[in-house]
């Protein structure tokens, strides 16, 4: 906006007191200021606010203006509140340097003139951005890409001082311009979304937190080309990308949010197309899962293998390991529209759990080939080639994903997602180094994945290390079993600690885990070994059980896992 335009304006309430042929100059900004030197805070094109505070002698007026207009500040308002008049020196000073210099009526404060300028000169550039965002968005759906979200986030914060980024479902973050995101702040972020888009609410969504308070917009395109818009959120809201800006949206005018809503298309086109490319990958993935599935020969997938091989890791020398997870996502039946078609999204939320949660970018999952077979996602991962580890070495560094690993940064914000009718299950087989071990391993995570499934949670995972141990069992046995198991052996011991304040269960655990050692189970629990052999006589008595025995042991061991 010109300086003429503000002097125009009569709510304002400047009165020009010198520099009337500079009023054409530009105004980009606006700082209120009572130091003697705030170069430190100008960047130029601004209109300085003061109420003359620093105005203690007359010769403070020169150096104060020439600080000013070395800056390239647009002119100065000083108060009328303060001093009554402006002192004749800062107005000759002004004259000097050509600096405008308006008085403001002490009627006037000067946070009603910051909010005019603020608000005129962003409707200003937010026309402007509007300009360039259109033009991104012709070429890029026009053809390659012109620089990515990247280069529109960054129009956002040079234009309109707006800092965002584009998250993931799981928090993780695809763009931005500047510093990266906190990952925890992302996290936290991207599952407000998610909870706020299973409610129904409109975006953009508002979080305060952090000191701060963020907008976010859902990432959808909804322009010519689109696909059809889903019929239920659930077959959407764990894969789609939302845009996370630090300001508040709420009070924001119509064009602005109006061009945000073109920002989040511009980059929804951007999803699409790297989505496609995608294609191959998936067709890999499809292709060996197939062969697998069927049962062809060895040779057969070895052969299909050494395709995808370069694909997935270019430039590797020599054959990889080879991973397999499987994962599923099922949601509730009530409350939906219909049943959702839940292998896509499992497809595409695989794809993202799978990424490194500290890399950055959409396409660092290049490297992951994801099928999906009915309602199972089914991830073929390719792992550099090295010694496999020994399972039953317990110095031997594993390589290759872990369950846990995998959910333990995306829990959180897709717990969000799946709300209170949706569930998350996953399955990691180890790593085999052939073909012939591809169909033990597809099965080996299938088998791990129930055992997941059979746990408590909303997201649950299993490793291949889980299958070769008793724990593998007490996921399928029915919950009524478990209490009465639990309850037959355990409730007289609770019982009587309860009563005496005695310490049998926590006795019973040490015996167990000393494997019956009167002397390591006394020094663990700093007990004599008769105070030890009376405890243990105790729990023998109201359980009717003898801890010498190996089966009463294992009834005991499996009833304290259970509760």
């Amino acid at each position: 906006m010109r300086l003429r335009a503000l002097l125009e304006t009569d709510a304002l309430g400047l009165r020009l007191l010198g520099g009337e042929d500079e009023l054409d100059r530009t105004v980009r900004g606006v700082m209120t200021t009572d130091l003697k030197d705030p170069s430190r805070y100008l960047s130029g094109g601004e209109l300085v606010l003061t109420g003359l505070a620093w105005l203690r002698e007359p010769e403070d007026a020169e150096p104060f203006v020439r600080i000013l207009a070395s800056a390239g500040v647009a002119a100065l308002a000083a108060g009328e509140a303060e001093l009554g008049d402006i002192p004749d020196d800062l107005v000759q000073a002004c004259l000097r340097h050509r600096l405008p210099l308006f008085a403001v009526n002490e009627s006037v404060a000067f946070a009603t003139i910051t909010e005019h300028v603020v608000r005129q000169v962003s409707g200003e550039r937010a026309g402007d951005l509007a300009a360039v965002v259109d033009r991104h968005r012709r070429l890029m759906t026009s053809g390659p890409a012109g620089g990515g979200p990247e280069v529109v986030l960054d129009l956002l914060g040079s234009d309109l001082d707006l800092r965002a980024w584009v998250l993931s479902p799981t928090g993780r973050q695809i763009a931005g311009a500047g510093e990266p995101l906190d990952a925890g702040l992302a996290a936290t972020l991207a599952g407000e979304h998610l909870a706020a888009t299973r409610t129904g609410r409109r975006g953009p969504h508002r979080l305060n937190t952090a000191g701060s308070t963020y907008s976010l917009f859902p990432i959808r395109n909804t322009g010519r080309g689109a696909p059809p818009a889903s019929r239920d959120v659930r077959e959407t809201v764990l894969s789609d990308w939302l845009l996370a800006v630090e300001a508040d949206a709420s009070d924001w005018p119509a064009a602005r949010l109006d061009l945000l809503q073109g920002v989040t298309q511009l980059i929804a086109v951007e999803r699409d197309r790297r989505d496609a490319a995608r294609t191959v990958r998936r067709r890999l993935a499809q292709e060996v899962l197939e062969l697998v599935q069927t049962g062809a020969a060895p040779a057969e997938i070895a052969a299909r293998l050494r395709v995808a091989a370069p694909v997935l890791l270019p430039g590797l020398g020599t054959a990889p390991h080879w991973q397999v997870v499987v994962a599923r996502v099922e949601w509730d039946t009530e409350g939906g529209t219909g049943a959702v078609d839940t292998g896509p999204v499992a497809q595409a939320l695989l794809e993202e759990i799978l990424v490194d949660p500290a890399t950055v970018g959409a396409d660092s999952a290049d490297r992951i080939a994801v099928a999906h077979h009915g309602d199972e996602a089914i991830a073929l991962v390719p792992l550099p080639a090295g010694p496999l580890p020994d399972s039953e070495d317990e110095g031997t560094t594993s390589i290759g994903l872990h369950a846990d690993a995998l959910l333990a940064a995306v829990r959180d914000p897709l717990s969000s997602g799946l709300a209170d009718d949706g569930r998350l299950t996953l399955g990691v087989s180890a790593a085999v180094h052939s073909a012939e071990g591809l169909r033990g391993a597809l099965e080996e995570a299938r088998h791990a994945r129930r055992v997941a499934a059979a746990r408590p949670g909303r997201v649950c995972a299993a490793g291949h290390h889980e299958l070769a141990s008793h724990v593998l069992l007490l996921p399928f046995v029915p919950d009524d079993v478990r209490r009465a198991f639990t309850a037959r052996l355990l409730d007289p011991l609770r019982d009587y600690d309860r009563r005496h304040r005695a310490e049998l269960i926590p006795t019973l655990e040490a015996f167990l885990d000393c494997d019956g050692s009167w002397t390591r189970c006394a020094t663990r629990l700093h007990l004599h070994v008769n105070t030890l052999r009376y405890r243990v006589g105790r729990i023998e008595q109201l359980t009717g059980r003898d801890l010498s025995r190996l089966e009463d042991k294992l009834d005991f061991f499996l009833a304290l896992r259970m509760s």
